[in-house]
């Protein structure tokens, strides 16, 4: 059906149009979708055989949904990809305030138009793009911003008394007839609001102030919270929670591989970062692997949860982080270093909530207890266990190089290194390199000066080595030594 020749309610009627409710609109092109094995809800990663099918099912139910997860997993998203389910445009009555359905006007501007003017009634056409309305709660959100209101303005201008359903003023949701109107962190919403949205939930009455008026609005309702709201901030008034037909739980990303694949589709990375700096893929696992031990940590508050944000923005900062390094050293290339996730103690510090044990400890340095938790989960992935190594008192793969530092002999890594600086201060190590290159013979250069570097931290993990944080970078000496020389190095970042 072509709208652009359609622009009279006689024409839309002479075309066969058969007005839909916005339920069965979405799921008409659900089935479509499905029956076609269409990919639905592009970008949204991880929910495959979780998420998305419940979705799916509370579509084809016709239900009214509430997205309920922790911060960071991708609610609202979810909500705004409904928009692609509904028709590409709906005829609505030209004019029209609330996009009265020229078949079914509800308004009685609709009403009007249509008993004076008959079939000549002009129709224009709405696109799915602007059949979505967004909302986020709020304690001072009102009844008049969701409903409506009468208008003293419009009263005088037009001498109308306010008993005359012309002075009101349509709030968010009538405004949203006819499309998908989603609320945000719906605890947030004080309780008397809440119970406004009683009648349009079921009976789809709308009551404004001593108005006898009933509008059966056809709206998607859409509702998103967080769990930690129930004891928080507020909750949601039982009768509400019951009027909504599908609850449907989120979730953080159940692997690395699929945490990572979410933190490289949002990430903000641009062409001319990609190359200046070279990424290996085991600092992505790393950064990815932080967050999982965030949200298993006993100093972080897992009721507040730890979103996917913190990923996102510390993949950013590291990138980042290592192209300064080239632009103030005026080389044109450089490889991300484990020394540079100093660089994301920022974007952990901003995205997690400590309990009363981490606030004591202070965030900087439960940021560098999970970056050195996550070193230590992936090191026997790449090397030896240093665990196993000595409960099975084999020979020690690791020996050499702790014997070196044994001797009395340290190294920094500091983010202000050129590339030959770092390369230099690697290879001074006895048996560093002949490690990282035994067991991954086949990667490049800088893959395995990065593995060096990894085998340090990974021992300093397993306390076979001591290591520091410097200003900028981390420093590597003997672990007994270090116990009489702690708290002697002026450059030692202070933690707390």
């Amino acid at each position: 059906m072509d709208h652009n020749l359609i622009q009279t309610l006689g024409a839309l009627k002479n075309a066969g149009y058969t007005s839909l409710s916005v339920k069965e609109e979405l799921r008409k092109n659900l089935i479509t979708q499905l029956q076609n094995k269409a990919a639905g809800f592009k970008g949204i990663v991880g929910y495959d055989e979780t998420v998305i099918p419940e979705l799916q099912t509370a579509i084809l139910s016709r239900h009214n949904i509430l997205l309920l997860g922790l911060r960071g997993q991708a609610k609202t998203r979810i909500a705004r990809l409904m928009v692609n389910l509904l028709d590409e445009y709906v005829p609505y009555i030209t004019g029209s305030e609330i996009f009265d359905d020229p078949l079914n006007p509800i308004s009685w501007f609709g009403r009007d138009i249509i008993s004076r003017m008959g079939e000549d009634t002009p129709v224009s056409w709405l696109h799915r793009s602007e059949r979505y309305t967004e909302k986020l709660a709020t304690p001072d959100v009102t009844v008049a911003d969701l409903i409506g209101d009468v208008d003293p303005i419009k009263a005088a201008a037009m001498k109308l008394t306010y008993n005359d359903e012309r002075v009101i003023h349509f709030g968010l949701i009538p405004r949203a007839h006819r499309g998908i109107f989603v609320i945000n962190e719906l605890p947030d919403l004080q309780a008397r609001i809440q119970v406004s949205l009683f009648n349009m939930l079921q009976e789809k009455d709308i009551q404004i102030r001593g108005f006898k008026l009933r509008l059966p609005l056809d709206v998607q309702f859409v509702f998103t919270a967080n769990p930690e709201d129930y004891t928080n901030r507020g909750s949601i008034v039982t009768p509400l929670k019951d009027r909504i037909e599908s609850q449907i739980l989120t979730h953080y990303p159940q692997t690395i591989a699929i945490s990572r694949k979410i933190t490289f589709q949002e990430a903000r990375v641009t062409e001319e970062q990609l190359q200046r700096v070279e990424v290996d893929g085991l600092v992505k696992d790393l950064i990815e692997q932080i967050a999982f031990e965030a949200r298993k940590s006993e100093y972080i508050d897992q009721k507040s949860g730890v979103s996917a944000r913190l990923t996102i923005s510390a993949y950013e900062n590291l990138i980042s982080f290592a192209e300064r390094r080239v632009l103030v050293s005026g080389e044109e290339r450089t490889a991300v270093r484990l020394a540079d996730l100093i660089g994301i103690i920022p974007a952990i510090t901003g995205k997690i909530e400590l309990v009363y044990e981490g606030e004591m400890e202070g965030p900087a340095k439960i940021a560098g207890t999970l970056t050195g938790k996550a070193i230590k989960a992936l090191f026997p992935i790449y090397f030896p266990d240093p665990e196993k190594i000595k409960k099975s008192k084999g020979k020690n793969p690791y020996q050499e190089i702790t014997d070196w530092f044994t001797e009395g002999y340290t190294m920094a890594i500091t983010d202000d290194m050129t590339n030959a600086e770092y390369e230099a201060e690697l290879m001074k190590v006895n048996g560093l390199y002949d490690l990282a290159k035994r067991f991954h013979h086949t990667l490049s250069a800088a893959q395995i000066l990065l593995l060096m570097e990894f085998i340090l931290h990974g021992l300093a993990e397993h306390s076979q080595l001591s290591k520091k944080f410097l200003t900028g970078g981390f420093s590597f000496a003997d672990m007994f030594d270090s116990l009489f020389t702690a708290g002697s190095d002026e450059d030692d970042i202070d933690f707390t």
